[in-house]
């Protein structure tokens, strides 16, 4: 028999919601355990004997426990093959993980300062330049994001559906909710919309928390 899927990490973390989400677009079943800044700590000996990295989410199953957001939404995609949210096909598989990483990598790297500035409200982040900078980083590198959805008229790596649209629609949900002057992006804004009509979007995507 199946095990249920087990969750560790808090609901309102952007990492912790792409796993969610997954497990919404491929009606997996799950409990979720709270884990993380005003819940059960991280860096808890329990929680680092699963994850030494003290970071969200962590999932547990019968194959054992996987730690790295984007990982564990290609394994649980890999797991339940029935579905196009990975395709098999070597090329459009790379395609959908070129933008998986593109965003675990690049676009997180260009928000990561400015965010924790103006939203977080870290104190040990207001450095003016450095948030200006970052800035101009994210938005840019949102341009790009803003080109190849001009190009596809449809979703990140093509037309359909896929991984790498819960992933950086979660960031977008993310640019979109920090506040901070954003550029003129149409085909940002009509992808937004293609998104916003899918339940699992609606439920752990644009669900008011950045």
């Amino acid at each position: 028999m199946e095990h249920t899927l087990k969750i560790l990490g808090k609901a309102s973390s952007i990492n912790v919601r792409k796993v969610l989400w997954t497990c919404e677009e491929l009606n997996i079943p799950y409990e979720r355990e709270d884990w993380g800044s005003g819940f059960a700590s991280t860096h808890s000996p329990e929680f680092t004997r699963l994850n030494p990295n003290a970071q969200v989410p962590v999932i547990i199953d019968e194959a054992g426990v996987l730690w790295e957001s984007n990982t564990i939404c290609r394994y649980l995609a890999g797991k339940h093959p029935h579905h196009d949210l990975l395709p098999h096909e070597p090329a459009a598989r790379a395609r959908v993980e070129q933008w998986m990483d593109w965003q675990a990598t690049d676009l997180n790297a260009s928000w990561s300062y400015a965010f924790t500035a103006l939203v977080r409200k870290d104190p040990e982040f207001q450095d003016a330049h450095r948030i200006a900078n970052g800035l101009r980083d994210w938005n840019q590198k949102m341009s790009i994001l803003e080109h190849q959805l001009a190009t596809t008229k449809a979703y990140v790596a093509g037309p359909r559906f896929t991984l790498a649209d819960i992933v950086i629609g979660l960031s977008i949900n993310r640019w979109l909710m920090t506040p901070m002057d954003r550029p003129d992006f149409p085909a940002i804004d009509e992808y937004f919309q293609r998104l916003a009509q899918r339940p699992g979007f609606l439920k752990h995507g644009c669900n008011g928390l950045p």
